[in-house]
């Protein structure tokens, strides 16, 4: 915990907060063409944050019009390096002048601990502006090798209009990854957050206004998927698509390039990704409490999250011992108490989908080591225990479909994985 992080202090800031609630274009503040508004719900308590823009299908069609007129007028794609490079540091300093307020957004709107949203999400954005900003003059076209009387050029310029489709794990930092190269390299950005969370990512076209970055490069689309995502998606002035999330998702996107201008798609996807343990390793409490954190961190909200463990047979009942220990000191807790390792997971609906991925586990024959409960209802929020269930064979859904909470699977034992690779 940083230690300037008191109760006192996160009390005092939410006391002050404001929930910004509208899209954000051509650089100012707007209300839906339709009227339309969604409730953004907090899952701390399940309680309605606020009422949120819709973007709809107008509202996409006049965000597009503007960003493609901006990035005509060249007033950002056609600027000295010196002058993006100035805007996106003085953009970083104000991250960090709104520090513990866009941590405070985060931990209210998606239910991670202000832990995690102080300490690393926060810092990590504002990290990664800089970053960014400082390539911008030391990024080089280049010369291809040609004959003596042939000279080639190999220039390095902006795509266009960029639409960024993000999720809901890592709010801030996740429209900060899209945000940062799409900006340094002169593009106009379409910003769609995940509708569970889209606080912080509103916040962010003030302090861009407040930065000096020009009217209409940023925008701001709070919606869901099917409406929002997809209008962007298919929008035949897009040029390109940034998206963060699931498997099933990314493919959609991939089929409404198609469907449109074949524009550039860049996906992340969600994973099933494996701890692999051997007994030979000289300090296996260590790897224990990596492997821990590998899951339970950010309620296993993560697409990188080590959900599956395959281990040698040899020492599988004592480093599951050594797990449930750990996991005792990974209980949820109040978000706002940074003493919390683990927070509230995003919604009802992923809630639910946790708790029914354990029952599926339990009727396919795995058991459960510790956890496989909803905890802390009294709170009116959503909160799954840390879970391990032992004896998954290879071909259980848990084992291959990603879950996205703290469910850990222990798969296959080292011995038999041998003979299969054989």
């Amino acid at each position: 915990m940083n230690d300037s992080l008191t109760p006192e202090l996160i009390e005092k800031t939410k006391a002050k907060l404001s929930f910004p609630d509208k899209l954000f274009i051509g650089g100012n503040y707007a209300n839906s063409l339709t009227g339309k508004t969604f409730n953004n719900i907090s899952p701390i308590d399940g309680k309605n944050i606020n009422d949120v823009t819709f973007s709809q299908k107008e509202d996409i069609d006049a965000a597009v019009k503007i960003a493609r007129k901006t990035f005509e007028s060249g007033v950002w794609s056609k600027s000295d390096p010196s002058f993006r490079k100035k805007i996106l540091l003085k953009f970083a300093d104000l991250l960090e002048k709104h520090h513990l307020e866009l941590a405070l957004l985060d931990t209210i709107d998606m239910g991670k601990t202000i832990s995690d949203t102080y300490n690393a999400d926060v810092p990590g954005s504002v990290d990664t502006i800089r970053w960014y900003a400082e390539i911008i003059d030391k990024l080089y076209d280049d010369i291809a090798p040609t004959p003596y009387k042939t000279l080639a050029m190999i220039t390095k310029e902006p795509i266009g209009v960029v639409a960024g489709i993000v999720p809901w794990n890592y709010p801030l930092m996740m429209a900060i990854w899209k945000l940062g190269p799409s900006l340094i390299t002169g593009n106009s950005l379409l910003l769609k957050p995940a509708e569970q969370s889209p606080l912080s990512a509103i916040r962010l076209g003030e302090l861009l206004m407040e930065a000096g970055l020009p009217e209409g490069v940023f925008s701001v689309l709070p919606g869901d998927g099917p409406t929002t995502g997809k209008a962007l998606a298919l929008h035949n002035d897009v040029d390109c698509v940034a998206f963060t999330g699931s498997g099933e998702v990314g493919k959609l996107i991939l089929q409404y390039s198609g469907q449109s201008n074949m524009k550039r798609v860049q996906l992340e996807c969600g994973g099933k990704s494996p701890n692999i343990v051997f007994a030979d390793h000289n300090n296996l409490d260590l790897v224990a409490e990596k492997s821990a954190y590998a899951i339970f961190g950010n309620q296993g909200e993560v697409c990188s999250a080590g959900s599956r463990l395959i281990i040698q047979e040899d020492i599988k009942d004592d480093f599951v011992k050594k797990l449930i220990e750990i996991s005792k000191t990974m209980m949820p807790g109040d978000p706002f108490d940074p003493e919390s390792f683990m927070g509230a997971i995003v919604d009802k609906t992923q809630l639910d989908k946790i708790n029914n991925y354990v029952k599926i586990g339990k009727e396919e024959g795995a058991n459960i080591a510790t956890g496989g409960n909803i905890t802390m209802s009294d709170t009116g929020g959503y909160y799954y225990e840390p879970t391990i269930l032992k004896n998954v064979k290879k071909g259980m859904r848990g084992a291959r479909e990603e879950i996205f909470g703290p469910v850990f699977f222990q798969q296959l034992h080292l011995r038999k994985l041998m003979k299969l690779l054989k």
